[in-house]
């Protein structure tokens, strides 16, 4: 009986032993796992940093990766110009008003003459017909898909101005993001062209006003408008709006659902965020550009198989270099992150600087 007893007390020993033994390693690794996640994302940064230098301007990216939360960021606490990337904010506020009963996606519009703007090729047509009506979708579909500007201005009015979006954007607690001029007031800004009161807009007053600048003007107002901190966002802050849209924050399910089936539409930025990505690869996207002072390309892609969707946000600042130069820094530093949370695990919420 007593030798019964030594031998189970021998065998529990010797499994205590094994379990402190086993506890240590482990441990280790954990560590181990740990410290492969940290030297990959060194290595990361050190990558998107190369790649950025290849836009020779500033360069700001943020990319969250929904389901684990995990974020990697380059100067994404930094402002840029939107250009084109602010009508994702217009159409959220545009849907905020809608849920509310507002408005509805078949509210008919009027055309005026004065809501031709500049950048709207597929509008010029329907304006020379009197009394033609669009709805709150053609109009949604125009801005989204091929950034029509004059869909752009009569959404913005419909959703209440810069002011109302800005404070739906206060209302989500998204920081970093200013939107405080209408498209035609914004090209104006930049190209250097004095508007008019509103109500001495006719139709192509805006060609008839640029055509008289000069080359000092307009550069001048490049200058000026390149100082300008309005109609502004850091990459952190235009990821966040992308996400609540996503997780349904912003917008409720139905209307989030139909904002992004929209932007998988968006007929520009194929050397962006799209450049170097699988060709199958499904990306809501939103593209924007003025000239030598933005090249931007914001949406959310959807990685394969169950490893879950990347909101990113690219902006590339002033900058000489050829556009394809700089829409192929986005492509590089978009395949990049791409590849980073397809093949790295995103377990540990991890950020960059």
């Amino acid at each position: 009986m007593k030798q019964a007893i030594y031998s189970s007390i021998r065998v529990g020993l010797v499994a205590v032993g094994i379990l402190l033994t086993t506890l240590p390693a482990r441990a280790q690794t954990k560590t181990t796992h740990s410290q492969s996640i940290d030297v990959a994302t060194q290595r990361l940064e050190q990558e998107l940093e190369r790649i950025a230098k290849l836009a020779k301007g500033p360069v700001g990216v943020c990319a969250l990766h929904l389901e684990s939360g995990r974020q990697i960021n380059l100067n994404a606490q930094q402002a840029f110009p939107m250009a084109s990337t602010v009508k994702v904010a217009i159409a959220a506020q545009l849907f905020h008003r809608i849920e509310q009963g507002e408005l509805s996606l078949m509210t008919m519009t009027n055309l005026q003459p004065a809501d031709l703007h500049p950048g709207s090729g597929t509008l010029d047509v329907l304006f020379a017909k009197p009394g033609v009506q669009l709805s709150v979708q053609n109009l949604l579909e125009l801005m989204m898909v091929i950034s029509d500007n004059s869909a752009t201005d009569i959404l913005l009015r419909l959703a209440g101005g810069p002011q109302a979006v800005m404070n739906r954007l206060r209302t989500l607690g998204i920081q970093g993001m200013s939107v405080d001029r209408s498209i035609i007031q914004l090209l104006a800004d930049l190209e250097g062209v004095t508007l008019p009161p509103a109500d001495q807009w006719t139709l192509g007053f805006y060609d008839r006003l640029s055509k008289g600048l000069t080359p000092e003007a307009r550069k001048a107002a490049v200058t000026k408008f390149n100082n300008d901190p309005r109609d502004r966002s850091t990459p952190e802050a235009m990821v966040n709006l992308l996400a609540q849209i996503y997780r349904g924050k912003a917008l409720q399910p139905a209307s989030r659902d139909t904002l992004l089936a929209v932007m998988q539409r968006c007929r520009g930025g194929v050397n962006r965020l799209k450049g170097y990505l699988p060709p199958a690869t499904i990306i809501a996207h939103k593209t924007g550009s003025l000239d030598e002072t933005a090249t931007d390309d914001v949406g959310i892609i959807t990685l394969p198989g169950d490893a879950g969707h990347l909101a990113i946000a690219v902006f590339v600042g002033y900058s000489t270099r050829p556009l394809a130069e700089r829409e192929q820094t986005i492509a590089h530093l978009t395949r990049t992150l791409y590849d980073f949370f397809l093949f790295q695990p995103t377990a540990l919420s991890t950020s960059s600087r």
